[in-house]
C-alpha cells in the first residue's frame, strides 16, 4: 500500500471513514458501553427505590395512629407502675398513709412492717397499723386509703371503743383526746412487681454438679 497522500481522493475518504468506524466501534465497546451499563444499573436502582417508597407511602396515614397508640401504651405503663411499682418504695407508701391519716383527722400510733410475701411476678408488702380517732374520721381514713393510686388492701380489721382498746388487740393504751371514740388495728398490704424468680437450684454442695 502506498502513502496516504498518494492515494486517490476516493480511497482517502474510504480510509478516513473506515478509521472513524473503527474508532466509533472501539469507543462503543469500551467507554460508551460501560457508561450505558452504569446508566441501566442506576435506572434499575432508582426504580427499585421508587417502588419501595411507594410501598412505604401506604403506611404514612397509619403512622400518626401508631404514634398515638404508642403514647397511650406508655401512659398506661406509667399508671400501672404507680399502682404496682417496680420497687418496694416503702417510704413513699408510709408517707402516703400518714398523709391520709392527717387529712382524715385520725392518729397513727403504730406502723410496723411485716415480712414480704414473694409471688411469681409480684410481692406483698404488709404493715400492721394501730390508729384511733373519731368514728366518722376513721371511716373517712379507710375510704381515702381505698382511693389511693397505689393498691392497698385492708384486712384483719378490728375496731373497739377507746374505753376498751384491748378488744382491738392494741399493743398499748394511750391518752386519747376527748373527741376520739374508737381505736382500730388492721393489716395494710401493698404490692410491688418484679421479674419471675428463677427456678430453685437442686440441692447440693457448693461447686458440686448434681446428676440425676
Amino acid at each position: 500500500m502506498g502513502n496516504f497522500s498518494e492515494m486517490s481522493d476516493v480511497k482517502q475518504w474510504g480510509v478516513l471513514l473506515l478509521g472513524a468506524a473503527l474508532l466509533t466501534g472501539a469507543l462503543y465497546f469500551t467507554v460508551f458501553k460501560s457508561q450505558r451499563d452504569q446508566n441501566v444499573q442506576a435506572q434499575q436502582q432508582l426504580e427499585a427505590k421508587l417502588h419501595e417508597n411507594a410501598e412505604l407511602e401506604a403506611y404514612r396515614p397509619k403512622l400518626q395512629e401508631m404514634e398515638r397508640q404508642l403514647a397511650s401504651l406508655k401512659q398506661q405503663l406509667e399508671i400501672e407502675r404507680r399502682i404496682v411499682p417496680d420497687e418496694k418504695q416503702a417510704d413513699d407508701f408510709i408517707r402516703a398513709m400518714m398523709s391520709e391519716a392527717i387529712l382524715a383527722g385520725i392518729e397513727v400510733r403504730r406502723f410496723t412492717a411485716r415480712p414480704a410475701n414473694t409471688k411469681d411476678f409480684y410481692s406483698e408488702l404488709p404493715f400492721e397499723l394501730e390508729v384511733d380517732g373519731p368514728y366518722y374520721s376513721m371511716l373517712n381514713f379507710f375510704d381515702r386509703v381505698g382511693k389511693l393510686e397505689r393498691i392497698v388492701n385492708i384486712s384483719n380489721l378490728l375496731v373497739a371503743s377507746v374505753r376498751k382498746p384491748s378488744d382491738a388487740k392494741t399493743k398499748h393504751t394511750y391518752q386519747y383526746a376527748p373527741g376520739e371514740s374508737v381505736v382500730a388495728t388492721c393489716l395494710a398490704t401493698t404490692f410491688f412487681s418484679h421479674d419471675m424468680a428463677p427456678p430453685a437450684a437442686a440441692p447440693g454442695k457448693p461447686g458440686q454438679v448434681v446428676r440425676n
